[in-house]
């Protein structure tokens, strides 16, 4: 294949070779205008055509005084929040199925995920779960103990069950990016401290009230001897959900009283700093968090609340940040069916999540789950997801993309912690978010929810690109300040 740099050769000529090239010839030319003036297109199609694919298009913004048709206005005078980062819930079984790699193959996956070097996509931000979720491998938590014993100080307490697994690929992907954010969540306290002295179901005792927030205490201290940082941790996953497994039925007053009496305090005392979320469940119930925050006690220790999207809609975000804006949002979960179509779910995860969470204040955006084998395993027994697709399938040191790859990293790559949230107007079945990130760049990702294809415009202080997208198709468009002329 010939190729030819366009600067190298007279105008003329530039013209007749694009010419060429638009008629099907077979040369290419590669494009070496200024980064700082051009536009930068990555694109994912339905058909799978295009995935994550970086375009050779020039676009570039223009005089136009033509605003007719579908215009996104895009308005950095209008701030909202700050993006923490986007990511995955690494859970146990992810970090089995990446620990088994071969170490070259691990390493340069890891590097493909955690860096934005050339076409990594620059995760920014993981979820862990304190002890086991549903999809680990088994039952355990870090106090597990013989039936009708108890260990209210915590001298038993033990992170050795991480120790083979998640820890090591943690520090792999913390040498790689040393910035990344973590959040923990627990599934399940120790089965001693409930009502049912089961993994499964039951209440935390109010008598081991004390005794559970000492065991995150010593989770975050423990985490932290091993080099990696607890960012923030939420009280537990689905509280209202005690069928899964592991799990817990916690409502909303006792999440309250434990962290305003407890929990709060113990960190208080021993000095964390780790942020406390509320809730970490669906959206049909905003009014959990809403009511714990409520309470000016147990307000203060609290950072926010995280939701999950199983039930309810996307917009009910807002009714939250209303309720409370000094506190913050996140969004935690979402999983993609292993019986899903692609097209479908790719447009539904950007138009609620990528897009949507952050247009309605969420600070993050992770899908569940990061990896999973051929046979969507592991997964607990007794209620744990069967059906859970991960955005990668590892099977030994073989990877597959699959949908959530992509959703995460038509953001994540671009979309770096510190971003802002900027203005952005909505036409017509063209849903989109806008940022503006600490490098100084704008970007914009839209979705075509359609089936048919758009031509629409992207304004930006007064000068104006004109580009296309095919129905269900989505982009994520670069650009930086000098490149709006």
């Amino acid at each position: 294949m010939v190729t030819l740099k366009l600067t190298s050769i007279p105008g003329f000529f530039k013209v007749f070779l694009l010419l060429l090239g638009a008629a099907g010839c077979q040369s290419e030319v590669t494009n070496t205008q200024d980064p700082t003036h051009s536009v930068s297109l990555w694109l994912t199609k339905p058909d799978q055509s295009a995935l994550f694919a970086k375009q050779d298009s020039v676009l570039s913004f223009e005089d136009q005084s033509d605003t007719s048709g579908f215009v996104i206005t895009v308005d950095a005078t209008q701030t909202f929040q700050e993006m923490e980062g986007f990511g995955y819930t690494l859970t146990g079984g992810s970090a089995i199925h990446i620990h088994q790699m071969s170490d070259a193959a691990r390493a340069a996956l890891l590097k493909e995920l955690f860096t934005t070097e050339g076409n990594s996509i620059g995760i920014s931000y993981l979820r862990v779960s304190i002890g086991a979720s549903d999809l680990s491998d088994h039952v355990f938590s870090y106090n597990d103990l013989p039936a009708g014993q108890t260990d209210p100080s915590m001298e038993k307490f033990s992170l050795d069950p991480e120790r083979k697994d998640l820890i090591p690929v943690l520090k792999e992907i913390l040498a790689m990016n040393p910035g990344i954010k973590i959040m923990g969540s627990p599934w399940s306290p120790p089965t001693w401290m409930k009502t049912n002295q089961d993994s499964k179901g039951g209440s935390l005792k109010p008598e081991y009230h004390e005794a559970y927030a000492l065991y995150f205490v010593k989770y975050i201290q423990g985490m932290q001897e091993e080099g990696i940082p607890i960012n923030a941790i939420t009280i537990q996953n689905e509280p209202l959900h005690p069928g899964n497994e592991p799990s817990l039925l916690m409502l909303p007053e006792q999440q309250a009283t434990f962290v305003k009496n407890h929990l709060g305090p113990a960190f208080e005392q021993a000095g964390i700093t780790t942020k406390i979320i509320l809730y970490d469940h669906n959206l049909d119930r905003p009014d959990y968090p809403i009511s714990i925050m409520d309470d000016p006690e147990a307000k203060k220790y609290v950072d926010g609340s995280a939701f999950h999207l199983y039930a309810g809609e996307i917009e009910t975000l807002e009714d939250v940040h209303q309720a409370h804006p000094d506190k913050n949002i996140y969004f935690t979960e979402q999983w993609v069916g292993a019986n899903g179509n692609f097209a479908d779910e790719l447009s539904w995860h950007v138009k609620n999540l990528t897009i949507g969470a952050p247009g309605h204040w969420s600070r993050t955006v992770l899908e569940w789950n990061l990896a999973a084998d051929p046979n969507l395993e592991p997964h607990t027994d007794r209620g744990g997801c069967t059906q859970c697709l991960g955005a990668l399938t590892i099977d030994g040191d073989k990877v597959s993309r699959n949908v959530a790859y992509y959703t995460i990293a038509h953001a994540s790559k671009f979309v770096r912690p510190g971003s802002v949230r900027i203005g952005s107007t909505a036409p017509e079945g063209l849903p989109n978010v806008a940022f503006s990130t600490p490098e100084g760049q704008k970007v914009l990702i839209v979705l075509n929810d359609s089936t048919s294809p758009k031509k629409f415009s992207i304004s930006d202080q007064g000068k104006m690109l004109t580009t296309s997208l095919e129905g269900g198709s989505v982009a994520t468009y670069v650009w930086s300040a000098q490149a709006v002329p």
